[in-house]
């Protein structure tokens, strides 16, 4: 498995990471069954055996139990792997029980450290945007955390480009620690990343590592022209989650790949995973799976590339006009 520099920071990360967010989610109806300890453990021991070694958790997922099984399943591992996790969301309804306070990081990170069982936490991001709190609050708790040692480096998840220029911004002057993280949304299906946070993690060093890689499970191919979701998938299910999308251009995207697919005998969602491997900024693209032939199949999306070609005809097939300013500075673009 490539390791990669993590943004401008001197950590070296895998370039798929497993997510846990269905550790601990009872009832969880996959071939795995409920992603309790014993199935998280085999789990992350096909990661590890792999070279898969981050792990990306939340103290919100499933009120905690997530980290709570991770920490469970990476017992006398813990120096083989990192340990990524976020906080920010409500974790009870308490005023102070939300947001990036000193108050609440602080709790937060003192928690997520007793369920994961561990006495640092490798990766620590923001899990969403607080624009209540002064960002040199924030950045100072971060500090401290990183000076008593129970994080290592920070990141962000999910911020507007103005907020996460205005934290670097304020850790410069101040000789905090920078983000060197973005967890973000970017996928075939929705490249709204690439307008303006990606530039942005060019320019001030800043890595990506993407959640929802495969389009909230639109891009595995089993949504296709004629073909509309069928019951116990999210987009039938809960067809108003996600990010939204026009349904011919899906379409033509899982149309470009399955040319792929027969070019490469690559699966759909390999050839969706590789793409975003090949992006710019790109340092970790999280992946799941409901069984271990997926997961291993998931981790296979690494290892090879797209050619040029095919790149150009993924991008050619998810193409959408950007908005202002973004289709105005590409028309007038001044060059050095």
């Amino acid at each position: 498995m490539e390791q990669r520099r993590l943004g401008a920071s001197g950590l070296r990360v895998p370039a798929l990471s497993l997510g846990t967010a269905t550790f601990g989610e009872l009832g969880l109806p996959t071939d795995w069954g409920p992603t309790d300890a014993a199935a998280a453990t085999r789990m992350i021991d096909i990661c590890l055996d792999r070279g898969v070694t981050m792990f990306d958790t939340a103290d919100v997922y499933n009120e905690g139990r997530a980290e709570e099984v991770l920490g469970q399943a990476i017992k006398g591992k813990r120096e083989r792997l990192l340990i990524s996790t976020k906080g920010t969301f409500p974790t009870g309804d308490g005023p102070n029980e939300r947001g990036s306070s000193r108050q609440h990081l602080i709790a937060t990170v003192e928690r997520s450290l007793r369920r994961l069982g561990t006495d640092r936490i490798d990766l620590f991001q923001l899990h969403g945007q607080d624009s209540s709190t002064p960002v040199e609050e924030t950045l100072a708790t971060l500090d401290q955390l990183v000076r008593e040692g129970k994080i290592r480096y920070v990141g962000a998840s999910n911020f507007s480009g103005w907020h996460l220029m205005k934290s670097l911004a304020a850790s410069d002057r101040h000789g905090f620690p920078r983000h060197v993280a973005h967890q973000v949304y970017y996928s075939l299906l929705n490249r709204d990343y690439e307008w303006e946070l990606m530039p942005l993690g060019l320019d001030q060093g800043v890595g990506a590592v993407i959640w929802s890689p495969l389009g909230w499970g639109k891009l595995t191919g089993k949504v296709r022209r004629n073909q509309p979701p069928k019951p116990g998938m999210r987009a039938h299910d809960d067809p108003d989650t996600g990010p939204h999308f026009e349904p011919e251009r899906l379409f033509r995207i899982i149309e470009a790949l399955d040319v792929i697919a027969a070019e490469t005998g690559k699966s759909v969602p390999q050839i969706a995973l590789n793409w975003l491997l090949q992006r710019p900024t790109v340092a970790s693209v999280i992946i799941g799976a409901r069984n271990e032939a997926q997961l291993i199949a998931n981790i296979d999306a690494a290892g090879w590339s797209l050619s040029a070609a095919q790149i150009g005809a993924l991008e050619a097939a998810s193409e959408v006009l950007p908005p202002y300013p973004v289709w105005h500075q590409r028309a007038f673009r001044v060059e050095p």
